[in-house]
């Protein structure tokens, strides 16, 4: 099996920082996209085994993307991580209904975040995460 790789989508530095400091350390494979653009851009180049994306982008929300992904026949069963500071009741579920896989709240657990995304990878976690 070929090595797993995640696309992360953030355009907050600090956020994207953090979750790639903790993804390296792990000795996973990381792309980073800053914009919609820029995530259109490295999965029409490789398609990752997982996309941990921000709902809130410059100029597209998180959900306009998602719809992308699950419309084209290359992603459309691509696990999507939604990776948002969205915690108000029912956004989770909203997310989840929307095509993502599962849900982690911002601010992300730095000593739980690495297991949940590994879960993920390994097709666990459907429609679950920590909220």
């Amino acid at each position: 099996m070929a090595e797993a790789s995640i696309l992360v989508v953030e355009d907050n530095e600090q956020n994207l920082e953090l979750v790639l400091y903790l993804l390296e350390e792990a000795k996973l494979r990381v792309t980073v996209a800053r914009t919609a653009e820029e995530a259109r851009a490295a999965w029409g180049r490789e398609v990752p085994s997982l996309v941990l994306l921000d709902m809130h982008l410059p100029g597209i929300d998180g959900m306009a993307l998602v719809r992308e992904l699950r419309e084209d026949p290359r992603t459309v069963a691509l696990p999507v991580v939604a990776v948002t500071a969205h915690a108000m009741r029912g956004d989770r579920e909203r997310f989840l209904a929307g095509g993502c896989t599962g849900y982690i709240a911002k601010p992300i657990q730095p000593a739980t975040f690495v297991d949940e995304v590994r879960a993920y990878l390994a097709g666990g976690q459907k429609n679950g995460g920590r909220s």
